[in-house]
């Protein structure tokens, strides 16, 4: 659990469970940029640790978090992302590691990341994507999830993956205001269609298919602000509890003790 704003001190479904927590709010310059000095910060703080595991990463400000638990990985592998927005800007700030442009950077210096399945943004934010990074990049809209059953959002996500272990990233910004509450503009999805799409995944391990090699979760709302934590603390309950089930929690388990660990 990486801590940056203390967010989830006001939240239940960590309590009673085996946690690591990294402490980062003492760490500056980390609040939707990352400057060099905070990277090598939590680099250092989290070099214990392998991308192997759940880690939840607070508010989607910190979702380049992704990016550091990546390069751990030693192994050809897909990124399964769950989000609202593309996060694939190109640096503004002199190649500063952002919230927003995480996923550009990690294709840009992640030879081992071989696939991208981004689902939630919208057509037009993914129509200024540059075309050379949408060519690693398989895309469900928005639009497209409004118009598709669950059942055919999650048969698109088990067709997707399973040619490479997969690392997946959740941003509950893509969930409706119904099941999430964010510090950024959130999609329509249900949490009950996120957790099918899951479960296709689930599926792909049971079969051998595929595997996973780590999990994290960000989208909390702003520790400053009013906010409905307790929406966010239902929703971690449920993706924990499910990450945490049997077969899946084998795979992440296998993966936290050696086969993905790295230079991190």
């Amino acid at each position: 659990m990486m801590d940056f704003s203390g967010i989830y001190e006001d939240q239940q479904f960590w309590r009673g469970k085996e946690v690591s927590r990294v402490e980062a709010r003492d760490i500056p310059g980390t609040n939707c940029y990352c400057d060099e000095d905070a990277m090598n910060a939590i680099r250092s703080r989290i070099a214990p640790y392998s991308s192997g595991e759940i880690h939840f990463i607070d508010s989607g400000n910190y979702h380049y978090m992704t990016r550091i638990w990546l390069e751990k990985i030693s192994e050809p592998f897909e990124l399964l992302v769950f989000d609202n927005h593309t996060d694939m800007q190109p640096p503004a700030f002199g190649g500063l590691l952002s919230c927003g442009g995480w996923i550009y950077d990690s294709i840009m210096e992640l030879p081992l990341l071989k696939k991208v399945i981004l689902i939630g943004p919208d057509e037009e934010a993914f129509s200024r994507v540059e075309p050379e990074f949408k060519e690693k990049v398989e895309f469900l809209s928005r639009e497209r999830l409004l118009e598709m059953e669950e059942t055919e959002v999650s048969a698109f996500v088990k067709n997707q993956v399973g040619e490479y272990p997969l690392y997946i990233s959740i941003d509950k910004d893509v969930l409706c205001e119904m099941d999430a509450d964010t510090n950024w503009s959130q999609g329509d999805m249900r949490l009950s269609t996120m957790l099918e799409c899951l479960g296709a995944v689930k599926e792909k391990c049971a079969e051998r298919i595929s595997r996973i090699l780590g999990v994290d979760i960000c989208g909390e709302c702003d520790v400053t602000e009013p906010g409905n934590s307790a929406l966010n603390d239902m929703a971690n309950a449920a993706l924990l509890e499910f990450f945490t089930s049997t077969d899946v929690g084998e795979d992440i388990e296998e993966n936290k003790n050696g086969t993905t660990g790295g230079n991190g």
